[in-house]
């Protein structure tokens, strides 16, 4: 089954990414310097829920692996969430109902902590890999929310800055997070920390894991402290655009079989996500122009 699963992934995925990038053309064109790449926050967004959708239509094995055993109609969940995420990627692609939607993807992303990620790390408190879960789908939660607010500004102010404010702090507290993961093990690939090594044909690959560190760091304590908040935002963005396109790209091109296809697609459009997340924590910040 990942053979079709595979393909309308990333047919999904690119398909998005073209459609979101032709429809802000004009608004791209027009903005000067890094502002123009913070435009592209929300098309990150939406090529990536694409790319997951299709693998929510898996079936048994999918339930089997992600949804909760104590969940009525287990079969139901993922064609529900499948469904939801091509929804949401829609309408943030042709800007359509996009306080709405960025509205339900937080809310989806937050119950995904609550209900997925902090019990088993709850359960599991010393693996660093279960609070990296956690602090991953809370950014994408976080990022979704900032969205919201940013469409939310001239109906609802005073909610809009909370919601704003919630993206920033939890951005923050996860690229600090993973700046030290990176720089106290050098040897798993950079980006949203994961347990994979990192390849043996990146040339000097502590030197990249170290970099990535610092700069998630700095970017993180700029975001907590409010300091170049948006540049802090706009550069975790960038450096995750960055190793998406040069070392995530690269190893999905060099995969064999299905399920390092799969995977491959997961490391991609999981680091796309988390760099749009940034992105739109960014457009949704006060502050001087990105140069």
């Amino acid at each position: 089954m990942l053979a079709p699963t595979n393909f309308w992934m990333g047919f999904a995925g690119l398909v998005f990414l073209v459609a979101g990038v032709f429809v802000l053309r004009k608004e791209i064109l027009g903005a000067r310097g890094w502002d123009r790449f913070i435009l592209l926050g929300t098309v990150f967004v939406a090529a990536s829920l694409a790319t997951f959708a299709p693998e929510h239509f898996r079936g048994p094995e999918f339930v089997q692996m992600v949804v909760p055993r104590w969940m009525p109609a287990r079969w139901f969940w993922p064609y529900f969430v499948g469904c939801a995420l091509l929804a949401a990627a829609t309408s943030l692609t042709l800007r359509k109902f996009v306080r709405l939607s960025s509205t339900l993807l937080a809310v989806m992303f937050s119950l995904f902590v609550c209900m997925i990620y902090l019990p088993s790390a709850i359960e599991h408190p010393t693996n660093r890999f279960t609070w990296i879960y956690v602090l991953r789908d809370l950014s994408f939660a976080g990022g979704s929310w900032a969205l919201a607010g940013l469409h939310s500004r001239a109906s609802s102010p005073q909610a809009s800055r909370w919601m704003i404010l919630f993206g920033r702090i939890v951005m923050a507290t996860a690229a600090m997070f993973y700046g030290v993961q990176h720089l106290l093990h050098p040897g798993f690939a950079p980006g949203v920390p994961s347990e994979k090594l990192t390849p043996s044909w990146v040339p000097i690959p502590s030197v990249w894991a170290y970099l990535a560190g610092a700069i998630l760091l700095a970017s993180g304590i700029g975001l907590a402290l409010n300091k170049k908040s948006r540049i802090a935002a706009a550069s975790i963005g960038a450096l995750m655009t960055f190793l998406t396109v040069f070392l995530y790209m690269v190893l999905l091109i060099r995969a064999h079989g299905g399920l390092e296809i799969n995977e491959g697609l997961n490391y991609v459009a999981d680091t796309l996500l988390y760099a749009g997340a940034a992105l739109v924590v960014a457009s949704a910040l006060p502050g001087e122009s990105v140069p």
